[in-house]
């Protein structure tokens, strides 16, 4: 409980570090509020000084920070300039498309990055030599490019899956968004075979699987008990950081497959300044890749007990 509540702590000094990096990089950039507001009309004056006293512009910097980090906190992350919407309720609409495209990647990740990377290790010869080349091309190939060739391939040639829109109901949301969750998870699926190919490889050489195998301790026993388990810490550590990284890559796939998720309105409101959005789903990148970085630390101890006694040593 206590190292669990040291990395809580650290996780709300990262959220409060970038909640400042944010809100004052939105406000180094180019143009301003009311530029965008008035539309590019010309306005006297005293039109602009209105604008400007309505959404608190003339308040001191940190003053106004302060005023927004305290909104946060209770729940209020603003008005979107754009549409005047509540931006909670805003970005709560985007939110369960992205949650779902980012929990159908990773469960591709999981699956296939392991799996593959476990049967590379243990069977020589063809089938390792294409995980290895697809490993390869996984890293080379960019999202936006591999999800270009899957709506080509599998959508407008074969017509198999549908290559925009997100779908209404739970079959048929799978159904559209299969190619969006293979383009977001072949990079991470690429990484995660490649390390766990390595891990494995490196535990089947280790003395103590060496050692069970010279008592006659069945293979695939030692295989399963020992060699994959004790492989899966770094690999943990691999999913871990593709997982969190796939909210940040999905606002690329969500505007090829034109998904209504937060990556694209994301993009939307970069492009026309709408601050009070941004900054609400950058806020949101930063806690759930804090978040899942915070799940994978406490999953080593289920993993490996000797972690969780290190950690307890620690703690006290």
């Amino acid at each position: 409980m206590v190292y669990l509540g040291k990395r809580l702590a650290a996780l709300l000094g990262v959220l409060i570090v970038s909640s400042f990096i944010v809100f004052s990089g939105m406000y180094l950039a180019p143009g301003s509020p009311e530029q965008f507001l008035v539309q590019g009309r010309t306005v006297s004056p005293e039109v602009l000084a209105a604008i400007r006293a309505q959404y608190g512009l003339d308040d001191p910097f940190l003053l106004r920070y302060w005023h927004w980090l305290g909104d946060v906190f209770q729940g209020d992350l603003g008005r979107s300039l754009l549409t005047q919407q509540d931006v909670t309720t805003l970005v709560a609409s985007r939110l369960p498309t992205t949650l779902a495209l980012a929990a159908y990647a990773a469960i591709l990740i999981v699956i296939f990055g392991v799996g593959l990377g476990v049967l590379a290790a243990t069977k020589s010869g063809v089938f390792e030599k294409l995980v290895v080349f697809g490993s390869n091309l996984g890293f080379a190939v960019p999202t936006f490019f591999a999800a270009l060739v899957l709506m080509f391939l599998f959508g407008s040639s074969l017509g198999w899956f549908p290559v925009s829109g997100s779908g209404e109901g739970f079959v048929d949301r799978l159904w559209h968004l299969t190619l969006p969750a293979v383009a977001l998870a072949f990079p991470g699926i690429a990484v995660v075979a490649r390390i766990t190919r390595t891990a494995v490889r490196e535990e089947q050489d280790s003395e103590h699987v060496i050692m069970a195998i010279a008592r006659g301790v069945p293979k695939q026993l030692v295989l399963w008990r020992h060699t994959i388990r004790n492989s899966m810490l770094p690999v943990s550590t691999v999913i871990g950081t593709q997982i969190a990284g796939l909210l940040a890559s999905a606002f690329v796939i969500e505007y090829a497959f034109t998904l209504d998720g937060i990556g694209s309105l994301l993009v939307n409101s970069v492009q026309k300044k709408d601050f009070a959005v941004v900054q609400a789903i950058a806020l949101i990148m930063v806690l759930a890749f804090g978040l899942i970085n915070l799940i994978v630390d406490l999953l080593y101890a289920v993993i490996d007990p000797r972690v969780r006694l290190t950690k307890g040593v620690a703690a006290r």
